[in-house]
């Protein structure tokens, strides 16, 4: 009889094994700047790769067929976010990040037809935003917003640039 119940007690213990959150393998995420095609047709993607539970390091990459545009026709940089939402890679998240961007502005000072004058910059910021998954972990939908200071911005140029959008992801 003894031996009965130890031999249950056994069995049954691996089956009443649990933790607070299931084990998640899917460490990457792609998303898509849906937000910003709609209002620009700036196409911009993302990766971020999680390093834990709560923080990831990741890089954006945009493209605009304006040149002119605020932040310029192309742009490049990481990211490194940390979540604060009692579910794991998901909630509110603050984010620090770098940019690499060019583009072009007219020189209103030049007398004939307008001259444009391209440019390449820095920037390093903050921004704040909110991340929601799905049950399963596999597509998720974002709202997020920086504020960068360009690094050597020219006479021409702003000394601050920003950031938006509303991306919609995929997990693998």
């Amino acid at each position: 009889m003894k031996k009965t119940l130890v031999l249950l007690l056994v069995l049954s213990s691996g089956l009443a094994s649990a933790q607070a959150y299931r084990e998640y393998n899917q460490n990457q995420e792609l998303k898509f700047n849906i937000g910003l095609f709609l209002a620009s047709t700036t196409v911009e993607g993302s990766y971020e790769y999680f390093l834990n539970e709560d923080t990831s390091i990741g890089g954006t990459i945009y493209f605009d067929n304006t040149p002119l545009n605020y932040n310029g026709d192309f742009g490049i940089g990481p990211n490194f976010r940390a979540y604060f939402g009692y579910a794991p890679r998901s909630g509110f998240f603050a984010e620090a990040f770098g940019l690499y961007y060019s583009g072009e502005v007219e020189d209103p000072n030049y007398e004939s037809s307008s001259y444009i004058e391209r440019y390449n910059t820095a920037a390093i910021g903050i921004g704040l935003g909110h991340k929601f998954a799905t049950y399963t972990q596999k597509f998720t939908l974002e709202f997020n917003a920086g504020l960068g200071r360009n690094v050597n911005p020219q006479e021409y140029q702003n000394t601050f640039m920003y950031r938006a959008g509303v991306s919609v992801g995929f997990r693998f």
